[in-house]
């Protein structure tokens, strides 16, 4: 049940939830002043502009595609001449059609509307058969010259035609219509339904699916790429030949090259959003029509944009169609990459209790229909864009396939992109591959994100989000297109508001998820502003400049599809779609979709399921039914370290009477300073008259506001906020700066030249020099008693939340300033193991070393002879060693240490070093470690890859098992400079005992390391082995890219590794000789767990060395995000 909850979400977590501080009869009012709102846009488009695609609200004229200027993409990309305004109303419509009956447009007119709507659109298009009946006024179906963009064309064409139909057969409510059907529907064929006739005289029998098939059909040349992610546009009649490098036409044998002077190539730039958000329309039209072609390509382009997110889980903004590379480093939740997330989610929700569907299923009607538009699409007949790839694996068509996706993606926006270095939290939009910061605004398409969050469960999370976008609204009266976050106010010459729905949509969601009367006056307010902004003669026009209400001439079909939409719903919470138990979505065009289940009996299908029971069950069509199996499908995928479930709703009661959680927040103040509401007038409050002297005029009167925002919305009555309420005081930021010394030399590796800093992926930068340096900390206290500080910037670099600073121990080790202070930890110690290897090992350590993984390790591997060249800045291993040095921070594990053999002439000795953390010993028994220069490692300024074993300090090596049963030869500490055993069996003080006497030396014992090989827990060792299978995975994709490079390369071997969780080793008694004597001179003994295998390193080592942990302070306080190598 939990697991329903989570697809349902509002309809579990409202359950008896009472409308406080709003009355019925005002909601009522608000109910129909929406109704109006969005009659006086509809009304008027099928008076001014219908059949054409938009209306110009200001001068009352038809808004269609700018045929004189292809590059007019805001127009072209989605009006498409087929008279789109209609079709993303309908399901408006249908939802006003099933309202209550407040004014005289709901109920019985709005249903009236929808009917003629539908009417008059098949008058037009036809009713999609292939006869006389499928040619309309202006069209055969979408037999039409346009160019337009296959996002735009399918969340609103497609997507709006099938919601349509769905309310046409009843599969979505619409209370009062009964769609019981006149007759038997002719045959099977799932695009012909018995006729439900209307009163205006038509009968409908799937008209609207029919044209949508077409429609969509005519969309399929653009799935024809490489790598699955479909091109941008297509022009519905002649297809893609503006892509010449499509499979497309060079699957056509003899195929003309497009010419350019009549087709100009196209870009192949594509936005996640774009090529990832296609998935609800076509599963709703492959499961409707049987024909799985859509729903297989609209898949494979989501799992082909998802595969290739960054090592950090990030989707970037454009990728390339042709050669799926992102085209530039941009990643956030707005423009671009909004409604994959969406789509994500809900692809989750809408196959819940679905079967997965049979791809090799034959559509019905496949000889009569057209495949496909264009002359290498009807012409040729048949398209299958899924016949260029090798069949979707079935893990990628379940539902939890897509709830897998959904929570990983949303993970790593908490983490890489979620940030509250500010006043309030908010998304920033961040780099790619490392998640630093990389624009600093907000724009109004991100607004989605709070209600997509209050769908997944995270209610807390949405409420924090949708406070700024509340707060932005308040003080511009509606949202503008970006906002700064670094000015604090619109971005020059991008402050429009074409009447988006997106903030309404989330308020809609929320509330559903709260029952918080709050949502119902945040809404109050955006009707109130759109009446008194956008009014136009004839409809509702957008803004283009939201501080000086400069209005522009165009109404949007979103905003009669969406904005209203949403308004409406919020306000009228009895709605049958609001009750609906069924697992429907919204589109990210607003359209109501849901995939009919075959055991519903709707009243358009009883009659032809009755007539054919007698011949077997009734299959969904395109969906393989498995005999005796259950109808709902199991849920394979579960992962209790996501939210799985809705929460109850926030309790108020403790805080307010009124009913509002969200009034008694403390942190309402915050959002005012952080969107800098609190010192914006509010024209809303109280008025002030003032007369002013005009040079011109004399004096004349002024208005002013006595006041500024204060709380927000504006609508909020005072009656919901809790009576001594309190706001969080504001946080103080406490920045230091840390400037190392330069030379007049250095002077640019200050400034963030590249010779001075390395920037290797999302962990962060490595530090070459110090020399001239300039950092920025931030004191962050982590609600405990121990503040610490944190590098916020490097240079003139910001960090982002999780990225660590890398030093070079020998740069930093020596200072001692009070603002910079390197101290070495007692704790712990870097054991390095030098083991030299054959040169044909060498080729086949890198051609088995394991991927890249995400998993913590304690130690690394390196493996390399060295080419004589320098190594680029960020390539394949230098991912995984990055990856590996953020692993442990100045608490944790050290990090493993770079490669950098690079330099080493090419017949150097190859040659392989393991590094492991090991614990230090305490107690009575304790010696401290012997004082010697770190070793050098690959990477670091003082090694030398011609003679690696120089810098190792001890060459000899004494294995001596468990060392419990009797004391060791007298030549292992005399002879040996270090002693390896294995831990277990007795105490470790018993283990020291057995050493026998020796007279110190440099060549006599220096250390003695005890190894835990045991064997891991077995649910470590589960975990090990799905990691080693998603290694292996990654390895095979990159294989080919990478295998010359990693002959030559250093490769890091993760595969014996296990997470480091071992108490330091407590010797309980003073250190005794065999004899029982005490020990004049103590021997230093370290823990070392590394997992199964690690003690048997030790035998082909050649030499063995030692590194100290380090860890930086600043003014007596950690660094928390600084380490040293």
């Amino acid at each position: 049940m939990a697991r329903l909850a989570l697809a349902l979400p509002w309809l579990w977590c409202s359950l008896a939830l009472a409308v406080w501080g709003m009355r019925a009869d005002y909601l009522a009012q608000l109910r129909r002043e929406t109704v109006d709102m969005f009659y006086h846009g509809y009304s008027n488009y099928m008076k001014h502009a219908f059949p054409e695609d938009e209306l110009r609200p200001v001068t009352c004229a038809p808004l269609t595609r700018d045929a004189q200027n292809p590059a007019a993409i805001g127009l072209n990309d989605a009006l498409g001449n087929y008279s789109l305004t209609l079709i993303d109303s309908l399901s408006t419509l249908a939802i006003l059609a099933g309202g209550p009956q407040d004014g005289s447009y709901t109920g019985a007119q709005a249903l009236s509307d929808f009917q003629d709507g539908v009417a008059d659109f098949v008058r037009y298009y036809g009713d999609g058969r292939p006869g006389p009946s499928g040619a309309g006024v202006r069209a055969r179906g979408f037999d039409l010259d346009s160019k337009v963009q296959v996002f735009e064309t399918v969340i609103r064409g497609v997507g709006g035609l099938l919601s349509a139909h769905l309310f046409a057969i009843g599969e979505l409510p619409i209370a009062g219509y009964d769609p019981s059907p006149a007759g038997l529907p002719a045959g099977h064929d799932p695009l012909e339904l018995a006729p439900i006739p209307w009163p205006n005289g038509l009968r409908y029998d799937g008209q609207l699916l029919r044209l949508a098939l077409d429609l969509s059909q005519r969309l399929l040349p653009a799935f024809y790429t490489p790598t699955g992610i479909p091109y941008p546009r297509v022009n519905l009649r002649s297809g893609i030949p503006f892509y010449v490098n499509s499979p497309l036409h060079q699957a056509a044998s003899g195929a003309a090259v497009a010419d350019e002077a009549v087709y100009p190539p196209e870009i192949t730039e594509t936005c996640s959003a774009g090529a990832g958000s296609l998935t609800l329309e076509f599963t709703v039209l492959s499961r409707l029509t049987g024909d799985p072609r859509f729903e297989q390509a609209a898949k494979r382009a989501f799992w082909e944009v998802w595969r290739r997110r960054s090592e950090i889980g990030l989707i970037g903004n454009g990728i390339d169609a042709e050669r799926g590379s992102w085209i530039s480093p941009h990643s956030g939740i707005g423009a671009g990459m909004d409604s994959f997330f969406e789509y994500a989610l809900k692809s989750h929700i809408l196959l819940s209790g679905h079967g997965t569907p049979n791809a090799s299923a034959t559509p019905p009607g496949r000889g009569r229909r057209g495949g496909g538009g264009g002359s290498s699409g009807a012409a040729a007949g048949w398209l299958d864009p899924d016949s260029l790839h090798a069949p979707l694996p079935q893990e990628y068509q379940s539902s939890d396939a897509f709830l897998k996706a959904w929570h990983e993606a949303h993970a790593s926006v908490k983490r890489y992109l979620y940030t509250d270095r500010s006043h309030y939290p908010y998304y920033s939009n961040g780099h790619l591959a490392t998640g630093q910061p990389y624009t600093m605004w907000i724009d109004s398409l991100g607004a989605f994100y709070p209600g997509l969050l209050a769908l997944a469960g995270e209610v807390e999370e949405a409420i924090e989000a949708n406070l700024v976008y509340t707060a932005l609204w308040t003080r511009y009266s509606a949202l503008p297109e970006r906002w700064s976050v670094r000015e604090g106010n619109v971005e020059a010459g991008i402050a429009w508001w074409p009447g988006r729905p997106e903030f309404i949509e989330s308020t809609y969601h929320i509330y559903r998820a709260t029952g918080d009367p709050w949502y119902l006056h945040v809404g109050e307010m955006v009707l109130r502003d759109i009446r008194r902004r956008c009014y136009a003669a004839c409809g509702w026009a957008g803004l283009q400049d939201v501080q000086t209400g400069e209005k522009q001439d165009r109404m949007e079909s979103f905003f009669l599809g969406e904005t209203t939409k949403y308004m409406y719903l919020l306000f009228d919470p009895d709605h049958p779609l609001n009750k609906l138990d069924a697992a429907y979505v919204f589109t990210t065009e607003g359209h109501p979709l849901v995939i009919p289940k075959s055991t519903k009996k709707t009243a358009a299908r009883r009659r032809f399921q009755a007539a054919a029971a007698a011949a077997g069950p009734v299959e969904e069509p395109g969906v393989r039914i498995i005999p005796g199996a259950k109808s709902v499908a199991a849920y394979a995928y579960y992962d209790e370290n996501y939210t799985n479930s809705c929460p109850a709703p926030p309790n108020a009661a403790a805080s307010s009477l009124t009913g509002s959680a969200t009034a008694a927040r403390p942190d309402l103040f915050s959002v005012s300073r952080f969107t800098d509401l609190y010192r914006t007038p509010n024209i809303h409050g109280p008025i002030e008259v003032t007369e002013v002297l005009d040079k011109k005029k004399g004096r004349v009167k002024r208005y002013r506001a006595v006041s500024n925002h204060t709380l927000f919305p504006w609508t909020l009555p005072p009656s919901l906020l809790p009576e001594k309420g309190t706001c969080a005081a504001p946080p103080q930021r406490l920045l230091s700066w840390i400037e190392f010394p330069a030379s007049d030399s250095t002077l640019a590796p200050r400034l963030g030249s590249p010779s001075a800093v390395v920037w290797l992926d999302h962990q962060g930068p490595t530090i070459k020099s110090v020399n001239g340096l300039r950092l920025q900390l931030e004191r962050t206290n982590n609600g405990d008693e121990h503040p610490t500080w944190r590098i916020t910037h490097v240079g003139t670099t910001q960090l982002g939340r999780h990225e660590t600073v890398f030093f070079y121990a020998e740069h930093v080790a020596h200072f001692k300033d009070d603002a910079f202070l390197c101290r070495r930890r007692r704790d712990a110690v870097e054991i390095d193991i030098l083991v030299d290897l054959p040169a044909e090992e060498e080729v086949a350590a890198a051609a088995t070393a394991s991927p890249l993984n995400t998993t913590p390790a304690t130690g690394t591997t390196t493996t390399g002879s060295a080419p004589n060249r320098q190594p680029p800045e960020r390539r394949s291993d230098s991912l995984l060693q990055s990856l590996l040095r953020a692993v442990s921070s100045v608490f944790d594990p050290a990090p493993p240490h770079p490669t950098g053999t690079d330099s080493a002439p090419p017949h150097a000795q190859p040659f392989r070093i393991h590094s492991f953390r090991a614990l230090t010993s305490t107690g009575p028994g304790s010696f401290p470690v012997p004082s010697i220069p770190d070793t050098p490692v690959p990477d670091t300024p003082s090694f030398d890859p011609r003679a690696p074993a120089a810098a190792f300090p001890w060459t000899t090596i004494y294995l001596a098992d468990r060392a419990c049963d009797a004391a060791l030869p007298p030549a292992a500490p005399r002879e040996h400079q270090v002693i390896v055993m294995r831990r277990g069996g007795c105490s470790f003080s018993r283990k020291v005992e057995n050493i026998p006497h020796f007279t110190p030396s440099p060549t006599s014992l220096q250390l003695v390391i005890v190894v835990d090989d045991s064997e891991p827990h077995p649910e470590q060792q589960q975990q090990q082995q799905q990691q080693q299978q998603q290694q292996q995975q990654q390895q095979q994709q990159e294989q080919q890219q990478q295998q010359q490079q990693q002959e030559q390369d250093l490769i890091e071997d993760l595969d014996d590794r296990v997470d480091l969780d071992l108490p330091r080793p407590h010797l309980v008694s003073e250190q005794l000789t065999p004899s029982g004597m005490k020990r004049l001179h103590g021997i230093p003994l370290v823990l070392l767990g590394a997992g199964r295998g690690s003690y048997a390193l030790f035998a082909d080592a050649s030499a063995i060395g030692m590194r100290r942990k380090y860890r930086i302070e600043s003014q007596g306080l950690v660094i928390q995000n600084a380490v040293v190598l």
